[in-house]
């Protein structure tokens, strides 16, 4: 226990504090909130933050749907039987900090404007993850078929998680090296010879996506895989012997099933998903400029230029996120997850 709250304690601080490095030993000035305010509203906005721009009519219909949606969910709540002061307070907070989110995301995901660290973050995250989990899960059902050779492909899909996530990233950026790469030939045979990945700030964020999709569907897929193998084939053999669908038998039976299992794959990945920093680190260096920089990253870079106070106010803002996030999560799809199975 000492061992884990003493860490917190110094690195919540040291968030608090400047820290110089002097002649004998560090000098540490307690600065309130500065490091946070420079973070939120200060010279570092632009680099957490980005730059925001007015959303397009796609952005604006985008928030606004996700507005009425939002309302809607408080106000069922708050005319529910099981409605308490303390949970209409936590969800109103959380309505807050998710209506703020995607109104960064509608103001910087647009020609106009540029995503910082947090809202590239977001993208590594849920779009990584939702990729994972689908593609996870359609090669979990094809090889939990009886089909010839599905032993063989069971051990080649879980090769990527065997490498290290620094070997991933060195082998992507081969891969992604359109004039000396492996591929070389057919990217100039596309006429791609000249275009290079990294130079683009949606081809570098995108040449993460990919190898970081690469590296974890494994683990989706092998967890999916024991779960989907697992399940009780009592319900599937009546449900066959009634006529129906295998779309049906998936929805119905199989998905109701493995959706427990689903639930604690997605909060491990996601929790773990935040904290992405050797791909984006090895790949492309955080480039161009900032534009593949996730949270662990940004505060990475702060801590190597000794500006160790900003550094610590980056990780407990991302700590934040991540404790918000996860435990909404597991609120939202709790009670369902009940419901359903």
């Amino acid at each position: 226990m000492f061992f884990s709250i003493f860490p917190l304690v110094v690195s919540l601080y040291l968030s608090f504090a400047r820290v110089r490095f002097a002649r004998g030993g560090v000098e540490v000035q307690f600065v309130g909130l500065a490091n946070y305010h420079k973070l939120l509203f200060g010279s570092e906005q632009a680099h957490l933050l980005g730059v925001l721009a007015s959303p397009s009519p796609l952005g604006w219909l985008v928030f606004l749907a996700l507005l009425a949606g939002t309302v809607f969910l408080l106000v069922n709540y708050a005319r529910s039987t099981g409605r308490t002061a303390l949970g209409l307070v936590l969800r109103t907070a959380f309505a807050v900090l998710f209506l703020a989110l995607a109104w960064l995301a509608v103001s910087t995901l647009n020609r106009d404007g540029r995503p910082g660290t947090l809202m590239v973050t977001l993208v590594y995250v849920y779009v990584g993850i939702a990729c994972q989990y689908l593609i996870g899960l359609g090669l979990a059902l094809l090889t939990a078929q009886d089909l010839p050779g599905r032993r063989f492909f069971r051990v080649a899909f879980m090769l990527p998680m065997m490498i290290t996530p620094v070997g991933v990233a060195y082998m992507f950026r081969m891969l992604a090296d359109t004039g000396r790469g492996p591929f070389a030939p057919i990217w100039q045979a596309m006429g791609l010879g000249d275009f290079s990945w990294v130079n683009d700030p949606w081809g570098a964020r995108a040449a993460v996506l990919i190898g970081d999709i690469w590296q974890w569907t494994p683990f989706m897929f092998i967890v999916l895989l024991a779960a989907i193998e697992g399940q009780a084939q009592e319900p599937i053999e009546a449900a066959v012997v009634d006529g129906a669908s295998r779309w049906q038998i998936f929805r119905h039976i199989t998905l109701p099933q493995i959706l427990p299992v689903s639930t604690a794959l997605i909060l491990i990945r996601m929790i773990e998903a935040y904290k992405i920093i050797d791909l984006p680190n090895v790949l492309t260096n955080g480039g161009p400029g900032t534009a593949t920089e996730s949270l662990t990253l940004h505060a990475f870079i702060a801590w190597r230029t000794l500006d160790i106070g900003s550094s610590a106010a980056i990780a407990y803002l991302l700590m934040v996120l991540v404790t918000v996030m996860s435990v909404a999560f597991v609120q939202f799809v709790r009670r369902r997850t009940t419901e359903i199975v």
